[in-house]
């Protein structure tokens, strides 16, 4: 074959690559999020049903985490940066951190996890 077939050929399979990559590993919307502090679970979150409680870890720290349309904010807390608020409603892909407090919110599908908690 010519030089540049080979080279229209490469190109396409390299589209192809690229649009499959974009699409297989988007970020997906979680199902659950596990609440924790410094590394045990203190609560397994349905992001499904609509809730709103109050998180107070070990520490003393204290976060009201709210849970609407799938998704998961701290909506108050008493720590005083307040970037886990900032965060606004997240429904997957990153995590939200209170350092102060010490509180993790990670995203998990129901696939991944053995049990629910309530």
């Amino acid at each position: 074959m010519k030089t540049r077939t080979w080279i229209l050929l490469l190109a396409a399979l390299l589209v192809l690559c690229l649009g499959l990559s974009v699409f297989l590993l988007r970020p997906r919307e979680a199902d659950l999020a596990e609440i924790s502090s410094q590394g045990r679970v203190l609560k397994t979150v349905d992001l499904h049903l609509d809730q709103e409680f109050t998180v107070t870890t070990p520490e003393g720290g204290s976060n009201v985490i709210t849970v609407r349309d799938g998704k998961i904010a701290v909506t108050q807390a008493n720590c005083p940066d307040h970037y886990c608020m900032d965060r606004g409603f997240c429904g997957g892909g990153t995590q939200i951190v209170c350092l102060p407090n010490r509180l993790v919110i990670r995203f998990l599908n129901r696939q991944s996890v053995d049990a629910v908690v309530g």
